[in-house]
């Protein structure tokens, strides 16, 4: 609204704007922004004053006369900013108005109604040089009849002048309160971070006291689960009990009885003592024997750690002949692509060339050398294969045995460790029983009944298995595994089938891009073979992929222009690179064609002939394809169907220049 305001104040640079600036009356104030009007009589006194209320306010207006007298256009003054001392008489435009003393010339005799009807009835009681004006700004006079509609930047002046003054107010107070709420939210924002803070910290004592209580509840439910275990426990230990009673009383009977045993027990303890020394002797020998096999492992691990070494450096000489044999095919398609073309070159020739023959008759001794090193590179790489192959299958025999006897030596390993736990455990019998090995030895008598002993031995053993405690929780746990396996299973499953499907699309992209690009590459190379001639007006060139994979390999430019013999792309002139390239760049546009192409002075490097060539097909080409160039070649602009040339008349000021070709010939003709 200001911009639009200053545009109504003439402040816009026109001709108001520039006479205020030969005035030295930049920096005055407007008329339109010292008044002030009544609510509903803006209009009106728009159309009364019309442009004077972009005048200047000044103290002395007359001394601005010769300015105003010069002026060549516009409406323009200058008027007194002299204030008013008293408002105007009730009923007249004036009264309406506060503002200078000069307004009095303008609005004294002219008064308001309230609309048309009453302004024509007010008018018949008023003198000749009295008029009368409506709200609207239809003004009546005897003799006239106006009525002021400026455009839209105009209208609406004072209007928007007191809107812009009530915004002004507005966004004063706004600031304020802006001020205010900052400062509320600086205050609350502390009061956040404060509670935040607070918040941290007892959340922190909240994970604290929920750790400790879930560890509470850990143990309470360890403790619950072992008193349950214990209840149950001591419950079957009860029935055990009531049920063992009799069988204990009987046991009292039979105690005397089982001294007797005893007796035979450790005449049977003292042949046990003897079968104990001689596993001591044959634990000794098995010691003896696995220190042996040590040993013998360590040699075998030793000799497996040589034939390894010597298989790696088999393997690295593999690979260098392999590396030779690769070099020398390589050779071998360089030689023969060599031959392909002093053929050709041959064939192109008008008569033969000896040179070229004794060329190729020593090329061709070459590659009879190459193939017989190659067949004997061949034939070590089969006898270094061989080679490894025995040494790999005595490596498995070796590790064949080492496996062999690694198993022997464990097993024996565990006959010697069950043998001395079940001395120990004859040991801890004996002095649980109360008795010393030596005393009952030396004491005890008779024979043992080995069969009853066995079966009280079942017995006993069968009554300790019933003690045995019940793990309550192992059905949950298995039910809560079980539960898991399967979410595993089916998430793996879900995976498989995933990668399955993934693989299945990565195999089909890659079949498709091997697909087109071998399609995309034949066309392009089919176009620069077609081009490359026509361009240079002979020779040939064509496109060669450097690897087999269509994935990764990349792609080769082979040209010879006419009358060379081209080794390498880097012997080229620059001319003949440029039109390379632009045989490439067009063989790809015929296969894709651009809406445009922009070609940056191509033909620089070119002589006379390459750039007629140049433009004559450039111009068949721009049937498909607009081609936009620069140029500073004659020959090349001739070609052009519309120029735009860029010109300096002036030091440090550029201009285009575009002429039109046809439109220029229709004019010459």
């Amino acid at each position: 609204m200001e911009a639009l305001q200053q545009s109504a104040l003439g402040r816009d640079g026109g001709v108001w704007d520039q006479f205020v600036e030969r005035c030295g009356l930049k920096h005055a104030r407007r008329l339109a922004e010292v008044i002030e009007v009544d609510n509903g009589f803006e209009d009106a006194l728009e159309a009364v004053l019309g442009e004077l209320l972009k005048a200047p306010l000044a103290g002395s207006p007359l001394g601005f006369a010769s300015a105003l007298a010069d002026a060549k256009s516009g409406d323009l003054a200058v008027l007194s900013d002299q204030a008013q001392t008293a408002r105007g008489a009730a009923g007249t435009l004036l009264g309406c108005v506060r503002g200078p003393q000069v307004l009095n010339q303008f609005l004294v005799r002219i008064h308001c109604a309230p609309d048309l009807a009453a302004a024509r009835a007010k008018l018949l009681l008023l003198n000749a040089d009295e008029s009368v004006i409506t709200p609207e700004g239809v003004w009546l006079g005897h003799g006239f009849v106006r009525v002021s509609r400026g455009d839209a930047g105009r209208t609406g002046l004072l209007k928007r002048e007191r809107e812009i003054e009530a915004l002004r107010h507005e966004l004063d107070s706004l600031d304020e309160g802006l001020e205010a709420l900052s400062d509320q939210i600086a205050r609350v924002r502390a009061e956040r971070d404060q509670r935040n803070s607070e918040r941290e910290r007892q959340g922190v004592e909240l994970n604290l006291v929920l750790r400790r209580r879930g560890e509470q509840e850990a143990q309470l439910q360890a403790r619950r689960t072992r008193l349950e275990i214990a209840r149950t426990r001591a419950q079957k230990l009860e029935e055990e009990h009531a049920l063992l009673m009799p069988e204990i009383r009987t046991d009292l009977a039979q105690a005397r009885e089982a001294r007797a045993r005893v007796e035979a027990l450790m005449n049977e303890m003292v042949t046990l003592d003897e079968e104990r020394l001689g596993l001591a002797e044959r634990r000794r020998e098995q010691e003896l024997a696995r220190e042996s096999e040590r040993q013998h492992e360590r040699d075998l691990e030793q000799k497996t750690r040589s034939l390894a070494v010597e298989i790696e450096s088999k393997r690295a000489q593999r690979q260098a002949l392999e590396t030779a044999v690769n070099r020398l095919i390589q050779q071998e398609t360089q030689i023969s692509e060599r031959r392909a073309a002093l053929i050709r070159e041959q064939h192109d020739a008008d008569t033969p060339n000896l040179a070229l023959e004794a060329n190729l008759n020593a090329l061709l001794d070459s590659r009879i050398g190459v193939d017989a090193a190659l067949v004997a590179a061949r034939s070590a790489v089969e006898a270094i294969d061989q080679a490894l192959r025995q040494q790999e299958q005595e490596r498995q025999r070796a590790e064949q045995r080492q496996r062999a006897l690694i198993d022997s030596r464990q097993t024996l390993a565990l006959a010697l460790n069950s043998m001395e736990l079940k001395g120990a455990a004859l040991d801890a019998e004996i002095i649980a029983l109360g008795f010393e090995f030596a005393a009952l030895k030396a004491t005890l008598e008779g024979a043992l009944d080995l069969v009853g002993l066995e079966q009280q031995l079942t017995e006993i053993e069968h009554k300790i298995r019933r003690l045995e405690p019940v793990n309550l929780a192992a059905i949950s746990e298995f039910a809560e595994q079980g539960e898991r396996k399967r979410y595993l299973d089916a998430q793996n499953d879900d995976l498989v089938s995933a990668l399955t499907t993934l693989e299945d699309a990565i195999r089909k992209i890659d079949r498709e891009t091997r697909t087109r690009f071998k399609e995309t590459f034949d066309r392009v190379n089919a176009g620069l073979q077609t081009l490359f001639p026509r361009l240079f007006g002979g020779g040939h060139a064509y496109l060669e992929m450097t690897g087999d994979d269509l994935l990764s390999t990349g792609v080769s430019i082979l040209a010879r222009p006419p009358g060379k013999r081209v080794s390498s792309i880097q012997l080229l002139s620059g001319g003949e690179k440029a039109l390379t390239a632009v045989a490439l760049v067009f063989a790809i546009f015929q296969l894709n064609p651009a809406p445009f192409c922009l070609l940056d002075e191509v033909d620089a490097p070119l002589d006379e002939a390459n750039v007629g060539r140049f433009s004559a097909m450039v111009l068949e080409m721009s049937e498909k394809v607009q081609f936009l160039f620069v140029t500073h070649n004659k020959v090349t602009m001739e070609a052009a169907h519309q120029l735009v040339g860029v010109t300096m008349r002036e030091p440090g000021v550029s201009r285009l220049v575009s002429v039109d070709i046809n439109e220029a010939e229709k004019l010459i003709a």
